[in-house]
C-alpha cells in the first residue's frame, strides 16, 4: 500500500512569518532602570549610567527603548540612548516589545515579493517560537489579498480558511 502525502499534493504554500526576522533577537532597554528611584531623570547620573552600561550585549540585535512606568522622560534621554546604540544594534525602536515587533514586521513585510504568491493557496503558519502581534498576520493578509487564490491560518493538518478569491 502506497502512502500518499495529500498535504504535499494540495499545492498549499506555508508561510512562516516568524522566519522573516531571521532569528535576530529583539531586546528591551527599559529606561526606568536608569532613573533615580525609577521615576526621576537626573542628567549627570543618567549619562554616567549609560556610559557604564554594557551595550555589547545587544550587538547585532534589534533593540526597543521603553519606560515601563509613568515617569516623564525628556526627548534628549531617548536621543542619548540612540547615540550609544550606533554601530551596535541592527535597528532601534521605541516602545513596548509588541509595538516594536509590529514596526519591525511592517518593514519586513514591505520587503517581501508578494507577487510570488500569485494564484496560490497560502497558509499563514499559526504556531511560532515567538509571539507575533496580530498586526503581523493582518499585514500579511492585506498584502496577500491581491495575489493569493486562498488564504488560510494554522498548520497544514489543521487550518482555518480565512479568504478565497472570487471566481
Amino acid at each position: 500500500m502506497e502512502v500518499v502525502n495529500k498535504v504535499a499534493q494540495s499545492g498549499l504554500v506555508s508561510l512562516d512569518l516568524e522566519t522573516l526576522h531571521e532569528g535576530i533577537p529583539l531586546d528591551v532597554f527599559d529606561l526606568k532602570d536608569f532613573l533615580f528611584m525609577e521615576y526621576v531623570l537626573k542628567e549627570a547620573d543618567f549619562r554616567a549610567a549609560l556610559d557604564a552600561y554594557d551595550w555589547e550585549q545587544h550587538r547585532g540585535h534589534y533593540l526597543t527603548v521603553t519606560c515601563s512606568n509613568d515617569a516623564i522622560i525628556a526627548s534628549w534621554a531617548f536621543m542619548l540612548v540612540a547615540t550609544k546604540c550606533e554601530g551596535v544594534v541592527k535597528r532601534l525602536f521605541y516602545g513596548p516589545k509588541e509595538v516594536a515587533y509590529s514596526q519591525l514586521f511592517e518593514t519586513l513585510l514591505d520587503a517581501v515579493d508578494w507577487s510570488s504568491y500569485e494564484g496560490k493557496r497560502v497558509m499563514l503558519k499559526g504556531c511560532s517560537d515567538i509571539e507575533l502581534p496580530q498586526s503581523v498576520y493582518m499585514g500579511a493578509t492585506q498584502r496577500l489579498l491581491p495575489f493569493a487564490e486562498r488564504i488560510m491560518y494554522g498548520e497544514a493538518c489543521s487550518f482555518v480558511p480565512v479568504w478565497r478569491a472570487k471566481k
